[in-house]
């Protein structure tokens, strides 16, 4: 048994069975991140998980392999995971400005969290995560999809709920 698998093992859940339909791609300049983020995946249920080590390398895999969810890394050399963002978010610059993005990185701070979901990600998970953390972002996905909206130059989900009155003032 692969050493990275084992482990992992969880016991399987309706939902998961959804997860096994999905192509997910996942973006990480770190070989071994990527390959413990797979395992994962695999352990979740997943059929089909594609790699990709840099931003340029994950807009080609979009283009070519059409991915229903994308795990991508922030800090990457070439394009960093918020550039790849702004672009896949871009109307009439990329083909898919609707994927549903788990932004996956090592930056705990909150106004990285704010920053990645007001550039488009769908979800925020700080590494390293857990199966269940990751489980539970893929779920939401799949069954809370949230409809995509266009905010100034961009595409952006839905916010899960509506900002009052005081945080539209701060962010102004």
């Amino acid at each position: 048994m692969d050493p990275f698998v084992w482990g992992f093992e969880m016991p399987s859940r309706p939902f998961d069975k959804e997860i096994q339909g999905l192509t997910i791609l996942v973006v990480d300049n770190n070989h071994y991140m990527r390959r413990l983020t797979r395992a994962m995946l695999v352990n979740l249920g997943a059929k089909s998980v594609l790699e990709a080590s840099d931003g340029l390398a994950a807009l080609e895999a979009i283009r070519t392999c059409d991915p229903d969810v994308m795990l991508l890394e922030w800090d990457m050399p070439v394009l960093d995971g918020m550039e790849v963002m702004r672009i896949v978010r871009s109307p009439g610059l990329f083909p898919r400005p609707n994927l549903p993005i788990i932004m996956l990185t090592s930056r705990a701070e909150r106004s990285a969290v704010t920053q990645a979901l007001r550039a488009g990600a769908h979800e925020f998970l700080l590494k390293p995560t857990s199966p269940q953390a990751l489980r539970d972002r893929l779920t939401s996905i799949v069954f809370n999809p949230r409809p995509m909206v266009k905010l100034g130059e961009f595409y952006v989900p839905r916010p899960r709920r509506q900002p009052t009155n005081l945080e539209l003032m701060k962010t102004a």
